[in-house]
């Protein structure tokens, strides 16, 4: 039998425990995800692509959007037996993203999640920084994200209880030289996240924001290339427990999907192997 303390908890219903039996014991998934329909931007590579992976890997059925189709047909194939739907788009088409939603959820049903995964990663000094580069990043870190919650919150793309989660970063919180518009882009996020947390908590929907510190993926090892020698060596001896792996942030993503998680919104969480303690 579920424990009676589990079973009388919002959000912690007999069928969504994911539970077995173990030596006539019940063992709970507190991140069960089954039953719900979770939109992953990004879901091409990277954390996106982690996270949609993990997210189906925890009963989730994922729509999977970036401009690459061929690559989300192969985070498809990842996801093995979950149902994943694939919904290629172009993020900078911020005018089109509502309705684009709208269309999107007549077909998949509402959404109980989003996380905002797409990110464009620039490394420039101050003096080398154009206005196009800046709009850039601006464009698919934060303005997309703000248009995305936009057509998250229209009637009949979402169900309560829903988690809107973002993409962060460490340098949203502690700056760092070369990343200026980046680390802007980041910190306008975590802004974001607390002024949506406190609009959308009546309407049943939690807004947080992950804040990764140096992660593995390709965009971040594009921008490493940029680095000097030296630079790279700072950034490593940074984090106490080293460079992060996309999983490693995709966990973050999936409890803050979960019920686990359902007394968070309104945070920035922190995932960066002892970056900000160093």
């Amino acid at each position: 039998m579920i424990p009676d303390l589990l079973r009388t908890r919002p959000g912690f219903s007999a069928a969504a425990q994911n539970t077995e039996l173990c030596e006539g014991k019940v063992l709970v998934n507190p991140m069960d995800l089954t039953g719900r329909t979770i939109l992953v931007t990004g879901a091409s590579s990277g954390i996106g692509r982690a996270t949609a992976v993990l997210a189906g890997r925890l009963g989730a059925r994922v729509v999977l959007v970036a401009r690459d189709q061929q690559r989300l047909e192969e985070t498809a194939r990842m996801m093995e037996d979950a149902e994943a739907i694939v919904a290629p788009y172009d993020l900078t088409q911020l005018a089109g993203i509502s309705a684009w939603m709208k269309e999107l959820t007549e077909r998949s049903g509402p959404l109980h999640g989003l996380v905002h995964s797409a990110g464009r990663h620039i490394l420039r000094p101050l003096r080398m920084l154009k206005d196009e580069q800046i709009d850039e990043v601006m464009t698919l870190n934060f303005h997309a994200a703000l248009a995305l919650s936009r057509g998250l919150r229209q009637k009949g793309v979402w169900q309560s209880p829903a988690s809107l989660v973002y993409i962060g970063s460490v340098v949203g919180l502690r700056g760092r030289k070369g990343v200026s518009a980046y680390a802007s882009s980041k910190g306008a996020l975590i802004a974001l996240t607390m002024s949506l947390a406190a609009e959308l908590a009546g309407d049943g929907i939690r807004v947080n924001c992950v804040c990764p510190g140096h992660t593995m993926t390709e965009l971040a090892m594009k921008a490493d290339t940029a680095m000097t020698s030296d630079q790279a060596k700072e950034l490593e001896s940074g984090h106490l427990l080293g460079a992060g792996e996309p999983i490693d942030v995709a966990s973050a993503n999936c409890f803050l999907l979960s019920s686990a998680a359902k007394w968070i919104t309104g945070t920035a969480m922190v995932v960066d192997g002892g970056f900000l303690a160093n």
